[in-house]
Parts: structure tokens; C-alpha cells; sequence
């Protein structure tokens, strides 16, 4: 295979993983607190293309996304009067009680399971400060200090637990607006303000997206046309060399 036909398909699975990661960012424009994944490009160069003698001294170099990364800034806050949501001002993460230990997000919607614990949408308990979780009794309506301690009926419940973590790029993100801290790296707890009644809005752009996708998609035929291009090229090639030798 030509470097040119080399070149143009690792472009277009560059090009495919970025189309998998926009439309993962455009289906969660709309979730609460979502952080928006961008790529980081890099260009590869195999071994055998550094040696001196190969390529005629220019080796070739594929694109490729070295790795994803994930954008921390923070979304809109907006007001929903709904006080089983809460949004975090500042840095930090709620931590809750994962199938497989404590997970971290920034959505802020939550409820009462039926037995009257705090949890996610997802079931998931949300975690107090000093370990434990928030149990409340009965329906009366539970208050959110900015400092994030919970009441009801004047009695306290505790305190939410919002974790913030030293280098952010640790964390791994998993599905659902959920993010793990790898193993050795454990939170601080997060200088934040709580805001009941308030909803942190997801950071990725729908315009800004749809923008990029039609952008990635003109780049994916471009890269299309260089493969046909390279194909037609070895044609005629090809067909020289069987005129000549005939």
C-alpha cells in the first residue's frame, strides 16, 4: 500500500473516533453537569520509518488522536426551584456510592429512594462527609446549606460530601456523567457552595458541535477522495508497467 492511501485511512479512523466522541458530546448537550470530551492529535512514526535508509529519508508520519481528554469548565447554573437539585459553585465533585466504590459527578439531580436515602437518578447513595449517608424521616422537605449540610424539620442530617482532586486529568469517566478516581489517588475535600434549587447545565456547546461535525465530516471526504485518488494512481501505474514490459 502507497503512503499516500496509508496516510489518508489512518486520517479517516482518526476522523471516525472523533465522529463517536461528537456525537457522544451532542447527545449530552442537554444532561446536567456533563463535561464535554475534546481529542488531542499527534502524529505516529513507526520504527522502521526512522531508519535512514527507508523512505528515502523521508519517513511517513500518521495522524492519530494520542488520547481524549476531557474539559473540567464549568457549565451555566440555572434556577429550577426544585429542591432535590443542587448545583456545586466552584470546583468539586459529588461523591456517591458506586456498584464498585465511590464515583464522582456534577449532576445534581437527585431524589429519595422509597427507604429515604438521598440518591442519584441512578439509585446511586450519595455520600455524607465523614462517611455514612443521608437518611431522612419522613416527607417533611429537606434544606441545603450552601455549606452543603442537610435539614429537616430543623434537625440535622449531615453533610454532603464534595471531593475535588488535585489533577483532574486523573479521574477516568465512565457512563452517565460519572467519573473514578484510579487506584493511590483519593479526593480533598472541595472548598465549593451549594445552590438549591439550581442545576449546573452541561458544557458542551450544540452549536459548537454541530459546527465541528460538519467540519470532521468535509475532512472525511476529503480523506475519501485521497484514497480514491491513491487507488487510481496504482491503476495507471500498474497498467504502465504491463505496456512497457509488453
Amino acid at each position: 500500500m502507497d503512503s499516500l492511501t496509508i496516510a489518508a485511512a489512518s486520517g479517516l479512523r482518526a476522523r471516525m473516533e472523533s465522529l463517536d466522541m461528537l456525537a457522544n458530546n451532542l447527545a449530552n448537550a442537554s444532561t446536567p453537569g456533563f463535561k464535554v470530551d475534546r481529542e488531542f492529535y499527534s502524529l505516529y512514526v513507526s520504527p522502521d520509518a526512522l531508519d535512514p535508509f527507508s523512505f528515502n529519508g523521508y519517513p511517513t508520519t500518521l495522524p492519530l488522536i494520542d488520547r481524549p481528554w476531557t474539559d473540567f469548565r464549568p457549565g451555566t447554573i440555572e434556577m429550577t426551584g426544585n429542591p432535590f437539585h443542587l448545583a456545586i459553585s466552584g470546583r468539586g465533585f459529588f461523591a456517591v456510592e458506586g456498584p464498585a466504590g465511590p464515583i464522582y459527578t456534577r449532576n445534581g439531580i437527585f431524589r429519595l429512594s422509597p427507604d429515604g436515602v438521598l440518591v442519584t437518578q441512578a439509585g446511586y447513595p450519595v455520600r455524607r462527609a465523614g462517611g455514612g449517608r443521608i437518611q431522612a424521616n419522613g416527607g417533611a422537605p429537606l434544606e441545603v446549606r450552601p455549606d452543603g449540610t442537610v435539614y429537616q424539620g430543623g434537625a440535622e442530617l449531615g453533610r454532603i460530601e464534595i471531593a475535588d482532586f488535585a489533577n483532574l486529568a486523573d479521574l477516568r469517566k465512565l457512563p452517565a456523567g460519572y467519573f473514578a478516581a484510579p487506584p493511590g489517588v483519593t479526593p480533598s475535600p472541595a472548598a465549593a457552595q451549594l445552590g438549591q434549587g439550581r442545576l449546573e447545565s452541561s458544557n458542551a456547546s450544540a452549536a459548537e458541535g454541530a459546527v465541528r461535525l460538519v467540519s470532521v465530516l468535509r475532512q472525511f471526504e476529503m480523506l475519501q477522495k485521497a484514497i480514491t485518488l491513491g487507488a487510481e494512481m496504482n491503476r495507471k501505474a500498474v497498467e504502465e508497467v504491463a505496456r512497457v514490459g509488453g
